[in-house]
């Protein structure tokens, strides 16, 4: 190496420890307290947050005790979440840690609650928590408590104390699917803050785009590789076995169109069930799935108060009563990705409200997808509608047209079906190049 490019590096390596000790400082002085603050008063009024504080109550004696189960000496590996989105992105990531390493003891964490309470199920992980609050001693004590091989951070949720306890016992770093927001300007302050949190993490981004958005934020290209994103795995390899969880009786799915309404929330079903309204005369066969965001009893019984004497409905958990109603309203969670695979279109909710949902779930199955206007929040709908595979809509008019083209045209669902699909397996891939990067640090 050069002597100019070699007195470069380590100059780039000191200003970064004098920043990051800098902003670390600040951090501890200022922000933590003031989010703790925050938070605790917000915990009065809002329920989610409430939960997030019970849930860390005890946590350390939880923690202990569960990790004693393990033999001694046990292999672990961290994977922390920000909630259910990134859980997805980190469930393929797990099961192959777990599949190279067959003694390998992954604990997951997450920050929210709503990604916590949804994980229970999952068998793969040794140990579900949530991760304490990012306090120096608290963060010490989890790090030491752990002792993992390497620490891994889905897309973007880093905590600053856990990140600097992980490097000062020299544990390897890693931000999978990492991501910058295209649309959020930073200025030199943020961009310094930024390259302090990220410390000496590797950071292997979803995009060449997402690398060169790191670079330009000053972080060293060496700690930069594009790794794709593991949500085209997940998606992929759950296919097959999301047809074998969904099991509905004939009388309700054969020769049906079947029209699925992902994730919605009230803004989405304001469009929605218009444009249901208008096509339904043209295709008797039409048979609409609805799947609230968040199915709780009373949202359930807002939207029966909004369907009574424009459509027939029955909930999903009466379906052995089914009689040909229009709309079958889904009363439960965890089914969503099933009820994709019997779709002859989809709407990705999310997309009337403020940001779009997974449009990766139905296009999997080579189910042409629907979607709203607000999608700029996720790259793989921008660029599904650009290819094809994904129609966008402003109106209730142009979802109803663009229903009409989808069931009324058998070739045109199927060629858009198939952009759909081909877009998801060409970008898997992603938890294999993850894992390569891991061996080479030499930690699986």
């Amino acid at each position: 190496m050069p002597s100019h490019t070699f007195s470069a590096l380590i100059g780039y390596e000191v200003k970064l420890k004098l920043s990051s000790r800098i902003w670390r400082l600040l951090y501890n002085a200022v922000a933590v307290p003031v989010l703790l603050v925050f938070f605790k008063a917000a915990s009065v009024v809002n329920g989610k947050i409430r939960r997030g504080f019970e849930g860390r109550r005890d946590l350390f004696i939880r923690l202990e005790r569960e990790i004693r189960k393990y033999p001694a000496g046990s292999p672990w590996y961290w994977v922390h979440v920000s909630s259910l989105g990134e859980f997805e992105q980190g469930k393929p990531v797990v099961a192959a840690i777990k599949e190279r390493n067959p003694s390998a003891k992954v604990v997951v964490t997450f920050f929210s609650p709503s990604g916590y309470e949804h994980a229970r199920g999952f068998k793969q992980a040794d140990l579900l928590s949530y991760i304490p609050l990012d306090r120096p001693a608290d963060a010490r004590r989890f790090v030491d408590l752990i002792r993992p091989r390497a620490a891994i951070f889905i897309r973007y949720d880093l905590w600053f104390n856990h990140i600097a306890a992980l490097n000062r016992r020299g544990i390897p770093v890693f931000v999978a699917s990492a991501t910058v927001n295209p649309r959020r300007r930073r200025g030199a302050l943020a961009a310094s803050f930024l390259r302090a949190l990220y410390g000496d993490a590797r950071i292997l981004t979803i995009s060449a785009d997402d690398e060169g958005r790191f670079r330009r934020l000053g972080i060293s290209a060496g700690r930069i590789a594009v790794m794709g994103d593991t949500r085209f795995d997940r998606v992929w390899q759950a296919r097959e076995s999301a047809r074998r969880r969904i099991s509905l009786p004939n009388a309700v799915t054969q020769s049906r169109l079947i029209f699925v309404v992902g994730s919605s929330w009230e803004e989405d079903e304001a469009v929605v069930l218009p444009a249901i309204a208008a096509v339904r005369g043209k295709f008797p066969s039409m048979l609409t799935i609805l799947i609230p965001h968040e199915p709780t009893e009373s949202n359930l019984d807002r939207i029966e108060a909004g369907l009574n004497s424009h459509f027939t409905y029955l909930r999903f958990s009466q379906i052995t009563s089914y009689e040909g109603e229009e709309i079958l309203i889904v009363d439960s969670v965890g089914i969503l990705l099933s009820l994709y695979s019997l779709a002859a279109a989809a709407f990705v909710g999310g997309s009337f409200k403020g940001s779009v949902h997974n449009v990766l779930e139905p296009a999997a199955f080579g189910v042409p997808v629907i979607v709203g206007p607000n999608i700029t929040n996720s790259q793989e709908a921008v660029r599904l509608v650009q290819e094809g595979g994904a129609f966008l809509v402003n109106s209730d008019t142009e979802l109803s047209g663009t229903l009409e083209k989808i069931f009324g045209d058998p070739g045109f669902r199927e060629r858009a079906g198939s952009v759909a699909a081909s877009f998801v397996k060409a970008r898997t891939g992603a938890t294999k190049r993850f894992l390569d990067a891991l061996e080479q640090e030499h930690v699986l």
